[in-house]
């Protein structure tokens, strides 16, 4: 393969993934980033310091065929959430990337996005589709949705084609933020209050998510598209608990507690956010990418959480 690929967010937990199955599949990747601490020397690297309407991008676009774009502020603890700042990176400095792109000529621009954009959560008989009225709660959502809608009329105006991507939560080798939380639970032997939740949960391991995002640089079927991903398999919160827990060799001790005393303030657990989601449901339908893609995930649910539980090690 030597089609010249230009990856963001190099070095983020999706990103370092994408990065290293490109190299292994011999891509000619410019690699760019703020910080290349995981990024092999090996790999042609373009620094940058902010992602916003401003930054320039003629030097890293040159002789690229297609733009990855997984680069992006995301919700984070502590975050005072200004809509302004997130709408400067994720729509702003989507849309200067994309614009500077199609100027020099690059085919495709692939956009990782966010199932957020569909809403935060489902009903337990209707999952998302891909075709659903978006219905983001935030600003990280909202602007996740207005990047892609300016990117799809940018595809009309230029020719340059569009890939939209929404995953729901990743997990994986290295994996941050919610997942992490989960596993510390599962590996201090907390008590988890979710033993009467019966609700619905997709999830997308990091290799399936790196092997769809790789079909998507080429694959004439992802022109001007959105598509929903995951591992194929809904679980409930009980039941990835169980299996993450067995995965790591801590059995989930889980406590059947009524829901309205899971979200009373006096919850026994941190992160009272994550906690109100695990009683949720969120689940997507994957129907149209496996048909339009003839796409079907690579790695199972449960080796998985094996692969992300052999990384995490003994009490991490």
């Amino acid at each position: 393969m030597t089609s010249r690929v230009l990856l963001t967010g190099a070095s983020g937990f999706v990103g370092r993934a994408v990065l290293n199955r490109l190299t292994e599949l011999d891509f000619d990747l410019v690699a760019a980033s703020r910080d290349f601490g995981a990024v092999s020397p090996n790999v042609r690297r373009f620094g940058i310091g902010r992602l916003d309407a401003d930054t320039e991008w003629k030097d890293a676009l040159r002789n690229v065929a297609c733009v990855i774009h997984m680069a992006a502020r995301v919700p984070g603890t502590g975050d005072a959430e200004r809509a302004a700042d997130f709408r400067a990176v994720n729509v702003d400095g989507t849309l200067n990337l994309a614009r500077q792109a199609a100027d020099a000529g690059v085919d495709r621009f692939v956009f990782l996005s966010s199932i957020k954009v569909n809403g935060d959560e489902t009903t337990s008989d209707r999952p998302f589709v891909a075709d659903d009225i978006p219905a983001p709660i935030g600003p990280y959502g909202i602007t996740k949705l207005e990047a892609e809608r300016r990117l799809l009329e940018l595809a009309d105006s230029t020719g340059m084609d569009v890939v939209i991507i929404r995953p729901p939560l990743v997990y994986g080798p290295h994996v941050k933020a919610s997942f992490l939380c989960i596993m510390r639970w599962l590996d201090r032997g907390l008590a988890l209050p979710f033993g009467l939740i019966r609700n619905k949960r997709s999830l997308i391991g990091l290799d399936n998510l790196v092997g769809f995002i790789i079909t998507c640089v080429s694959h004439p079927g992802a022109v001007n598209q959105v598509f929903l991903i995951s591992d194929g398999e809904d679980l409930s919160t009980p039941d990835l608990l169980r299996r993450l827990g067995r995965a790591m060799d801590k059995p989930a001790r889980l406590v059947p507690v009524p829901l309205s005393a899971i979200e009373s303030e006096n919850s026994i657990i941190e992160r009272p956010e994550l906690v109100r989601r695990l009683c949720t449901n969120l689940h997507v339908d994957i129907s149209k990418t496996r048909y339009v893609l003839d796409w079907a995930p690579v790695m199972s649910v449960d080796d998985g959480l094996r692969s992300t539980a052999m990384w995490y090690g003994p009490s991490s």
